[in-house]
């Protein structure tokens, strides 16, 4: 059986897409939220095993303009922990 567990980062704008790259790349991640400072959701989606490359490539331009936008933002992250 397998546990949820979330974790909130505070981040930079310009360094959102290096980060979420870098979850992407960690395998355990089930869904990445990017909220703006004030809470609001921007931006949500899940991540399954075997997502990567052409198929996620849409979804990573799209973090990457939003970082262009956006100054301090957090990224939720759930992960998915094996028991």
């Amino acid at each position: 059986m397998a546990t949820i567990t979330k974790e909130s980062i505070q981040i930079q704008g310009e360094k959102v897409l290096n980060k979420v790259k870098e979850l992407v790349k960690e395998g355990n991640v089930r869904k990445i939220s990017i909220h703006e400072k004030d809470g609001r959701e921007l931006m949500s989606f899940p991540l399954s095993i075997g997502v990567v490359g052409a198929v996620f490539a849409p979804v990573l331009a799209a973090v990457g303009a939003l970082a262009a936008l956006i100054g301090e933002c957090s990224i939720t992250v759930e992960r998915e922990e094996k028991t």
